[in-house]
């Protein structure tokens, strides 16, 4: 149907509209039921914001609808819908702050078209060549969240395997770093650090990629499994996953000494 929502998150936020209303609730009323400020349940009913579990609780108990919100929520979170990724890039044009923890290849937001393509022919190499061009457009769009007139401070902490891993060709690398170095040229809110091999184990294996927003939402950390992501605002693994990404970073090159290394390894790429 055409008026269907377009994500898990406007699905989400339409119910809890229904809902609301149907208490003959108004968005302050029910956001003070649930310790929530007003905009925040407008964010959440326009499908900006998927729904934390603490509010989706409070939700069932306000609408005497045991579990039915928190069960839409997990499905949402656990990729039951196809366009699962929507809610984080929405997510993603709102933070105000995001640090990203990247192994094996470079974070999509930072990612160069032939670099992105050939990341998508290899997972899906018989994908004919316009659903596949597709792909690599949506992912280069993400890329207009650093060029917004107030862009996200993002810390990129980059596991060296990252600059090491030959993603298409050669050239597709040198290129890849060199945009890495261009974007974090000055003025520029980017910063990388890189986590060299010789630091040996690291705090986390898995990459990860926490966002903050503005002073009455809530931290989210968005992480990925095998084709499905997660949005997570779970006190204790957003506590975790701060914990995690400072010890990386203090184990991490400094930026000026990261730039360094992606630069002498984008030579090497070229030789």
């Amino acid at each position: 149907m055409a008026d269907e929502p377009k994500s898990g998150a406007a699905l989400l936020g339409d119910e809890v509209r229904a809902w609301r209303k149907g208490k003959g609730l108004s968005q302050r009323e029910l956001g003070d039921a649930a310790h929530y400020g007003q905009q925040y349940v407008a964010k959440v009913e326009a499908g900006e914001r998927l729904a934390s579990e603490t509010f989706v609780t409070a939700c069932d108990a306000v609408f005497g609808t045991p579990g039915s919100f928190a069960r839409l929520r997990r499905r949402i979170v656990q990729g039951a819908f196809s366009d699962w990724f929507e809610p984080f890039v929405k997510l993603e044009k709102r933070a105000t702050t995001i640090y990203d923890y990247s192994v094996g290849f470079i974070w999509g937001l930072l990612q160069t078209e032939s670099y992105a393509e050939a990341i998508f022919r290899k997972a899906h190499p018989c994908d004919d060549p316009d659903v596949t061009a597709a792909k690599v457009a949506k992912r280069l769009e993400r890329r207009e969240v650093l060029r917004a007139e107030n862009p996200p401070l993002l810390w990129s902490v980059m596991d060296e395997s990252c600059l090491r891993r030959r993603v298409g060709s050669a050239r597709v690398m040198a290129e890849q770093l060199a945009h890495l170095l261009e974007v974090c040229s000055p003025p520029s809110t980017v910063t990388l650090q890189i986590l060299p091999f010789a630091s040996g184990t690291p705090a986390w294996y898995i990459p990860f990629t926490l966002m903050r927003f503005g002073p009455d939402e809530d931290d989210v950390l968005y992480q990925e499994d095998m084709g499905v992501g997660q949005l997570v605002d779970s006190a204790d693994m957003l506590a975790d996953a701060r914990t995690f990404f400072d010890r990386l970073r203090a184990d991490a090159l400094s930026p000026e000494a990261s730039l360094t290394m992606i630069r002498e390894v984008m030579e090497e790429w070229k030789a």
